[in-house]
């Protein structure tokens, strides 16, 4: 029976290696529980990178997600282009009616 009384002999050298066991028991649980944390966050990122690059790579080829700044550059060209043209034929419209009416007068 265990009271007040009970003594525990107990051999100091083998206090100190039980004290270190757990000492070491508790940081490498420890440590091993934050690098799985850690690893768990690595693999949530890369599924999220996965998904954005799922759709990227669908939504891209679409132009659903804008175009290369290249793209831009050659569409404001085009534009520009556009408007040009717009202008020259109205000039050129200008032109044929002007001409139609100097041969009807003849």
């Amino acid at each position: 029976m265990i009271d007040d009384s009970t003594k525990l002999d107990i051999n100091l050298k083998w206090l100190l290696q039980i004290v270190a066991f757990v000492g070491f028991a508790v940081w490498g649980y420890f440590t091993l529980t934050s690098q799985i944390n850690q690893l768990e966050i690595e693999v949530l990122r890369m599924q999220d990178n996965v998904k954005m690059n799922s759709n990227f790579r669908i939504k891209w080829p679409l132009g659903e997600l804008g175009s290369l700044p290249d793209d831009l550059e050659q569409n404001m060209r085009l534009k520009h282009l556009e408007k040009d043209v717009i202008e020259l034929d109205s000039h050129v419209d200008g032109l044929r009616q002007t001409s139609y009416r100097a041969g009807k007068e003849q």
